[in-house]
């Protein structure tokens, strides 16, 4: 009612976009572009809001992903003229920082972890354990370099030395990416990008982050004690909100909490 009354001004608005998860391009369950791009639309011009606070809890996952969802934020953020505040839970690192490294600033809790500036890559050899067992793998391909780190084949320096460079362009990215969001607040060149964490005000020195504070007093610390703080968040699945699960499901959630608990969360 009261938007109707000339004389008596709205208080503030403020989006609070949560995102919390691995970030994969798999639809179910996972931070991606496709799955975000609605909500974080919305957050952006529904109500006119005066802020978007990222409430963000991630390890990371898809560098691609990552680059899309904080290129997205920040297209309409410079589109709307709306400014971004990033609010760190348990964890950002990674794919997560890069997301948030995308906001005008950064907040943490004393706990929360953040940084892990770098590119990884893990998996298994299995060439001998199937040599032992009578297993032959047979690959063929069109073209010399199509198949690469095949676990089921020894391991060839070429390929390592291939996937190093692919891992060295998407860090150079990452890398830039971080400069030119936080800029001069960062402190400590190179250091800061050898895939380090810090922990709450450990990361302040480093310019990485603006400070400890939490999502609720801040906003109220900078729009006011009557701001209105809308939420937007991903739906689970229906089947996911019965309590049904698929094998699929029981999978991503074992890759989730392995990916979590590298940073001890």
């Amino acid at each position: 009612m009261r938007r109707y009354i000339p004389f008596l001004k709205s208080p503030p608005v403020v989006s609070v976009l949560r995102l919390h998860g691995v970030i994969a391009a798999r639809t179910r369950g996972a931070l991606n572009d496709a799955g975000l791009a609605t909500l974080i639309q919305k957050a952006f011009t529904k109500g006119k809001p005066e802020a978007v606070a990222l409430s963000i809890n991630s390890p990371g996952g898809s560098p691609s992903q990552s680059s899309l969802i904080s290129a997205r934020i920040r297209r309409l953020a410079d589109e709307k003229n709306v400014k971004v505040f990033a609010f760190v839970e348990d964890v950002a690192a990674s794919g997560g920082y890069y997301i948030a490294s995308g906001a005008d600033e950064i907040w943490v809790d004393r706990h929360s972890i953040v940084g892990s500036i770098g590119v990884i890559s893990a998996g298994f050899g299995l060439s001998e354990f199937i040599e032992r067992h009578g297993i032959e793998r047979r690959v063929y391909t069109a073209g010399e370099t199509k198949s690469m780190l095949d676990p089921f084949r020894p391991e060839k320096p070429e390929d390592v030395a291939r996937l190093k460079k692919l891992q060295e362009h998407i860090h150079g990215e990452f890398i830039d990416h971080v400069k030119t969001r936080r800029g001069p607040r960062l402190v400590g060149g190179d250091e800061l990008f050898k895939g380090d964490i810090w922990v709450g005000s450990e990361a302040m020195p480093t310019g990485l982050i603006d400070g400890v504070g939490h999502l609720v007093p801040k906003m109220k610390e900078i729009y006011g004690d009557k701001v209105i703080l809308r939420p937007y968040e991903q739906k689970k699945p229906l089947l996911g909100r019965l309590g049904a699960s698929v094998m699929g499901d029981a999978l991503a959630e074992v890759e989730d909490r392995v990916a979590f608990q590298r940073f001890g969360v």
